[in-house]
């Protein structure tokens, strides 16, 4: 096979960032291909391979938003000291209102306890919604965290990584090597990997992502994240991989978030809740 790479500036550095005091244990991971659906693409659509990986991935977020809402699983798999903690979540969300829904299950060790409740998360521009959150929180109360004000802007914090976000990161592509075709659960998948740059990304992104991109480029201390992204024929990202390391009580913390999509022009409804179902009070952390 012959390895193509595209550089646009920058290097592939390796990430470092800042501890964040997560709202929930921050943990990510390596999701396999299965659970996607789909049909292979038909004869007589364009290769992506045959244009610019860095136009691609630059235009990755844009395609999703015309593919309106997807389906999505995600995992999220930290590593410290040779312990590994994982977090899964799977719902669905619409790109164009930049909204979803994911039930997200925590595994015994982060929840402190057996049995904790899988956690219902709502993503929004600019905000987080958490029910379920336990440390104090009733029962029938929702926990807001604007996500503009975290220093990883949500990219790791409530365990899951804004699809969007994910999508916008993209946007910061450089050094990108096409790693090859390949089948992801029946559809054609083009492989790319490369470095993203969270100042250029969030510099990029569209204006409901650019604040908490914005936070992330100003809270980590090293803006290169590496990633692996599989986008299918038509341009749209089927998989995305990114690596985050941080430094946290002097010990360093790789995370990896793996977000899937399938499932496409998926309806998506959303409701967010009312203001008096919003908890006010003290969240106890842990």
């Amino acid at each position: 096979m012959v390895v193509q790479q595209y550089r646009d500036g920058g290097g592939a550095r390796a990430v470092r960032a800042l501890a964040v005091a997560g709202v929930i244990v921050v943990t990510a991971g390596c999701f396999g291909g299965d659970g996607e659906s789909g049909a292979s693409d038909g004869s007589g659509r364009r290769s992506v391979a045959a244009d610019r990986p860095l136009d691609l991935l630059g235009q990755a977020a844009d395609v999703l938003v015309e593919a309106g809402g997807a389906e999505t699983r995600t995992s999220m798999e930290t590593a410290a000291g040779g312990t590994r903690v994982t977090i899964r979540a799977q719902g669905a969300y619409d790109f164009r209102r930049q909204m979803g829904r994911l039930k997200v299950v925590l595994p015994e060790d982060a929840a402190g306890a057996d049995g904790h409740r899988p956690i219902t998360e709502l993503l929004a521009p600019g905000a987080l919604y958490m029910k379920n959150r336990g440390a104090g929180v009733p029962d029938d109360k929702w926990v807001r965290i604007d996500t503009t004000t975290l220093k990883d802007g949500n990219l790791l914090t409530g365990g899951v990584t804004d699809p969007m976000a994910a999508a916008e990161l993209l946007r910061g592509a450089a050094d990108v090597t096409y790693a090859g075709k390949s089948e992801l659960a029946g559809v054609t998948v083009h492989h790319y990997r490369g470095v993203a740059d969270l100042g250029r990304a969030a510099r990029a992104a569209s204006s409901q992502s650019r604040g908490a991109l914005g936070a992330a480029a100003k809270g980590f201390s090293k803006d290169a994240v590496p990633f692996d992204a599989y986008l299918d024929e038509d341009g749209r990202l089927r998989k995305v991989r990114h690596r985050f390391t941080f430094s946290s009580e002097g010990a360093e913390v790789s995370v990896v978030s793996t977000l899937l999509l399938y499932g496409f022009g998926l309806p998506v409804t959303v409701t967010l809740p009312d203001e008096d179902a919003i908890y006010t009070g003290e969240i106890r952390q842990g």
